[in-house]
């Protein structure tokens, strides 16, 4: 058995793909319009790294009644159900391109060598060093 990708819950998830095609600097390899009779955001989309380079393919897919998770988690919220940690070389140059593309700094930090982020989305991420 091999993981070769990760599906993300979203409200919009071609924008998603989007976010994460320029956070990355990964190609999006797939981007399907809504189907018949589902509103605008409807659709899945698709992101992978360039050839050479590691990491799984990010899928994207439309959910309707998408609920940005609590962070940190707080009980009878919606909880995470899994997040992207992403390697770096400069940990504030990151954060700085990270918000530059459409990324918030979460308020709470619970470590000072890794940021957690939210994507457009809500859902969180962590850059690391």
């Amino acid at each position: 058995m091999r993981v070769t990708s990760v599906t993300i819950g979203a409200p919009d998830p071609r924008a998603l793909a989007d976010f994460y095609s320029r956070l990355l600097e990964w190609r999006i390899t797939a981007s399907d319009p809504p189907r018949l009779g589902q509103p605008p955001e409807d659709g899945w989309a698709q992101v992978r790294p360039p050839d050479g380079a590691s990491g799984p393919t990010l899928n994207f897919e439309y959910e309707a009644n998408y609920v940005a998770p609590t962070w940190p988690s707080v009980r009878g919220e919606p909880q995470i159900q899994e997040h992207l940690d992403i390697a770096v070389d400069d940990l504030e140059a990151s954060v700085r391109w990270a918000v530059n593309v459409g990324a918030t700094v979460a308020e709470y930090q619970p470590q000072t060598d890794v940021r957690v982020m939210f994507d457009p989305a809500g859902h969180p991420f962590c850059l690391f060093l």
